[in-house]
């Protein structure tokens, strides 16, 4: 079976690669290169990164290709990182990365190179049961990345290879250092990709112009100022500036509440309740394997990435939208993230929270 490898230049789809080479596929690298612009000391980490794809390719001895995606990422992803800082909202470029970029055009090009399938480093996994396709979660549970995977349709899902499923980052690490693999050591990438290790603050104002406004806290008494909303994120400790701030009870100021209208950011001292909520709503909601039956169903769920799985009722609304109701109210709930939801074994799907 021929198979094209998303290959970052990183360990995971290095050993991806190895992994499906050594099952006997016809395996081909593809770099894909999303973003152009050089980082504050004047250094494009995708050229480095393709240097590394290079040399991986050449010890595994399989052919490779570059691709420029910049220009459909920035009107797929980075227009719509950017629509949402102003909005007030947090987004999540990396789940729309993969549901535009990765599983869009980079899968398109992959079958031009007459590809029968796709394979990548995630660590997730996929399952059918001869009707649907299901997205389940990893091993490594500290790795797992079914919460960035999870708007993926049944068409994307079905021609996906996750060789890593099976294995914990440890173990990646030593497969590849055992097979002598260049990247065996180098360090996971970290952060937004077109960042990169860069200021954001700094790269954001490049792209959006600063509202400075007024810091309030829940009674309205002005404690500060900010620098412009796009810049906080709900429950938001560090940065702010107000720590001094007289007649206070001495705790920690949170962010609790960004007031567009008013240009206002709304701070509370102590994990204030004003920082927790009991249900959210969400829309632009896939359901992996089809949308329920039921119009109210229970499981798993959770707001962010590092975040355990939470028990939780939903409630469909609509065709693309849900609530969700926590057991327990969950700490700064952030619009324009995604509620991801979880069942036992599988990853369901989820939405962006409203």
């Amino acid at each position: 079976m021929r198979i094209v490898v998303g290959m970052s230049g990183g360990v995971d789809s290095s050993v991806a690669a190895l992994l499906l080479k050594r099952q006997e596929h016809e395996v081909i690298g593809l770099f894909m290169k999303n973003w152009e612009e050089k980082d504050e000391g004047g250094h494009c980490s995708a050229d480095k990164d393709f240097e590394d794809v290079k040399n991986v390719c050449s010890v595994l001895d399989i052919p490779y290709y570059g691709v420029n995606f910049a220009k459909e990422y920035r009107e797929k992803v980075f227009s719509y990182f950017l629509s949402g800082y102003e909005k007030g909202r947090t987004p999540n470029p990396d789940v729309l990365c993969n549901r535009e970029i990765k599983f869009g055009p980079f899968l398109n090009y992959a079958k031009s190179l007459g590809a029968d399938k796709i394979a990548t480093g995630h660590f997730a996994g996929v399952q059918t049961d001869g009707v649907k396709v299901y997205l389940k979660k990893a091993k490594d549970q500290n790795k797992d990345q079914t919460y960035f995977l999870h708007q993926l349709s049944q068409e994307q899902l079905s021609s996906v290879y996750f060789p890593l499923a099976d294995l914990t980052k440890d173990e990646v690490r030593k497969i590849a250092a055992e097979n002598n693999l260049p990247v065996a050591e180098k360090k996971d990438s970290t952060g937004i990709c077109f960042i990169g290790e860069r200021n954001f603050r700094k790269f954001l104002k490049n792209y959006l112009p600063e509202k400075p406004g007024d810091i309030v806290d829940v009674d309205g008494k002005k404690v500060g100022r900010h620098t412009g909303l796009m810049y906080y994120t709900l429950g938001q400790r560090r940065g702010l500036d107000i720590g001094g701030t007289s007649g206070g009870t001495g705790e920690r100021w949170f962010v609790v509440k960004k007031d567009l209208e008013n240009n206002l950011l709304v701070v509370s001292q102590g994990e204030d309740g004003e920082l927790f909520t009991p249900s959210l709503l969400a829309d632009g909601v896939n359901f992996i394997p089809g949308k329920p039956d039921e119009g109210t169903f229970e499981c798993y769920a959770k707001t962010r990435y590092r975040q355990a799985e939470q028990r939780a009722n939903v409630t469909v609304l609509g065709a693309d939208k849900i609530k969700v109701d926590f057991e327990r109210k969950q700490r700064a709930v952030t619009s324009g993230q995604y509620v991801v939801l979880y069942d036992e074994h599988n990853c369901l799907g989820g939405g962006v929270i409203l």
